[in-house]
């Protein structure tokens, strides 16, 4: 299973909490965490073993969104921050739109996040 992790810049220290809180779920199964530059950069340095592609506004989430029509991203973690403004709106915009279209749960906070690693 692949794993997508995103995380706006006030948002990436949550994440790395977030994943640190759900270390046994992420360790003990089979897999696989991808994730936006820097988030991932983040989450390597945390201990955790992330494929980084390109940063968010460099292309990252747009990548992701290829892996989701692809059929190779499974689920998607993405704490937003809904109160700053981002150039690649219409990045972000486009993954959460292939979410729905290609039916990949996504998780945009923390609670709805656990829900997701829960059903794992």
């Amino acid at each position: 299973m692949t794993i997508a992790i995103i995380a706006h810049d006030g948002k990436k220290a949550e994440m790395v909490q977030f994943l640190n809180e759900h270390q046994d779920i992420l360790s003990s199964k089979n897999i696989k965490l991808i994730a936006t530059g820097t988030t991932g950069e983040k989450a390597k340095r945390a201990g955790f073993e992330v494929n980084a592609l390109l940063s968010g506004p460099l292309g990252g989430d747009a990548q992701i969104a290829a892996g989701v029509a692809e059929k190779k991203v499974d689920m998607v973690i993405f704490f937003r921050d809904p109160l700053a403004k981002h150039p690649h709106e219409p990045d972000i915009f486009m993954l959460m739109r292939l979410c729905d279209v290609y039916d990949v749960p996504l998780a945009t906070n923390p609670a709805t996040a656990q829900l997701l690693l829960k059903a794992l």
